[in-house]
């Protein structure tokens, strides 16, 4: 008779340490092999084969299943479907259990259901914990239970209802021993899954308290490192958002702050699902926008003609990063001066973002063409050359990213008057939402 053990399947956790998740499985009565799917329903729609994301999740489960070796383990990945992969585990093991941590998203919570429902139907029971963030869902909700659509307000309650609990650490890497023991076999090569590697080197994951300590000082300017970087680390679970919410409890309120947006963004996401494709705002949903495929051409590629604008695109373009404020800046030129739908903009981030995250990627764009929860009015519309000024003014950030900034053809080649696509917005924006009232 086979013995019976527990999968622990990781997901936007790959990490050991202080992982909700792992912990309950290996405090379980079972031996626990942890699990890894490339999930072929995700990877067969990215078109760019070169997607820096998947060489990063490679890189990070290589470096998860040497760590599990080491801890007398393994780690067991698939490239396939979630559906046949938990067929083959099913059949090759006694599985008597499945644990995981909670994933928000509208596919999978579509994956969950599924595997839920085979697991059920085997007689296989399946946990799933909160990981991602501090709190979710209905955690942090109104007096009258409705929650919260104005950000202030929501992270004040977010605060007074943090305490001690909620920042425990989960210490899974101390259950090590109860891992199941099996060969390791390797997981399959970039190549074999159909992807290219780069020569590309990913942020590192260690949080660095001097940028913490200053954050509230040099986060707008993007000519310095003034952002931890670790966006990318908390979109995969490589580090744990408990450890984050710490740090910036002891360095940083204005950091910790950017921690509550996304769990703000999240939480809105669970309420309002209605946003992954229109507006929070539905009158929004009628604004007559433009769509001009070339200038949102010109907009991708870095060449609209205004310096920050088009540095921001070939930062993100060449590094998969972008600096937050000029994130901003270039949605708000898309929406407002381009008068181009923001779910092209939103679209295009998702291909090219390593930190790309539904929730927060979809908040920030609603809040930049000013459709969304908590958003800058219609009639903000950001200059960008007084912007620049302000986050930017000796041109540093422009000029690594743009070579050509000093060239006369370059100055004179605004794809749009700024004053002229301040009153077209303006006036459409207000028409638009006009007709709806």
């Amino acid at each position: 008779m086979k013995q019976k053990i527990a999968l622990f399947w990781h997901r936007r956790d790959l990490r050991i340490e202080d992982n909700a998740g792992l912990y309950h499985a290996l405090k379980s009565p079972y031996p626990v092999l942890p699990i890894f799917i490339f999930d072929t329903h995700i990877l067969n729609k990215l078109e760019d084969k070169k997607d820096a994301r998947v060489q990063f999740i490679h890189q990070e489960i290589e470096a998860l299943q040497k760590a599990y070796t080491l801890s007398g383990g393994t780690l067991k990945v698939f490239y396939n479907t979630p559906e046949i992969a938990f067929e083959k585990l099913l059949n090759a093991y006694e599985v008597a259990a499945v644990y995981t941590n909670h994933d928000y998203e509208a596919y999978a919570i579509e994956r969950d259901t599924k595997i839920r429902q085979l697991l059920t139907y085997k007689g296989v029971d399946f946990y799933s914990f909160k990981d991602q963030c501090i709190f979710e869902k209905d955690e942090v909700v109104k007096d009258d239970g409705k929650p919260y659509t104005v950000f202030t307000p929501y992270s004040r309650k977010w605060k007074a209802k943090l305490n001690a609990f909620y920042l425990k650490a989960y210490p899974s890497e101390k259950h090590l021993q109860k891992l199941y023991k099996e060969n390791n076999i390797p997981s399959p090569s970039l190549a074999a899954m159909g992807f290219e590697k780069q020569d590309l080197s990913f942020p590192e994951k260690t949080i660095q308290t001097n940028i913490l300590n200053n954050y509230h000082e040099q986060r707008d300017i993007p000519a310095v490192r003034g952002t931890s970087k670790l966006s990318l680390h908390l979109r995969f679970g490589t580090v744990s958002i408990r450890k984050l919410a710490q740090a910036g409890l002891q360095h940083n309120e204005k950091w910790l702050n950017e921690l509550i947006w996304r769990d703000f963004y999240m939480m809105i996401l669970h309420h309002f699902p209605h946003v992954q494709h229109s507006a929070f705002k539905k009158e929004y949903n009628h604004i007559a926008w433009r769509n001009n495929e070339d200038e949102f051409k010109r907009w991708c590629e870095g060449k609209t003609g205004y310096p920050i604008v088009d540095a921001g695109m070939r930062e993100l373009n060449t590094t998969g990063f972008m600096h937050n404020r000029v994130r901003m800046i270039v949605a708000s030129f898309l929406c407002k001066h381009l008068l181009i739908d923001w779910r092209w903009g939103e679209a295009y981030f998702a291909q090219k973002l390593l930190d790309f995250e539904l929730s927060s990627n979809n908040g920030g764009w609603q809040w930049a063409a000013g459709s969304g929860c908590d958003a800058a009015p219609y009639f903000r519309v950001f200059n960008p050359e007084l912007q620049t000024q302000k986050f930017d003014p000796k041109a540093h950030y422009i000029r690594k990213w743009l070579p050509e900034f000093d060239n006369l053809n370059y100055q004179q080649s605004k794809i749009v008057d700024h004053a002229f696509a301040r009153n077209r917005a303006l006036e459409v924006y207000k028409e638009s939402l006009g007709k709806v009232k």
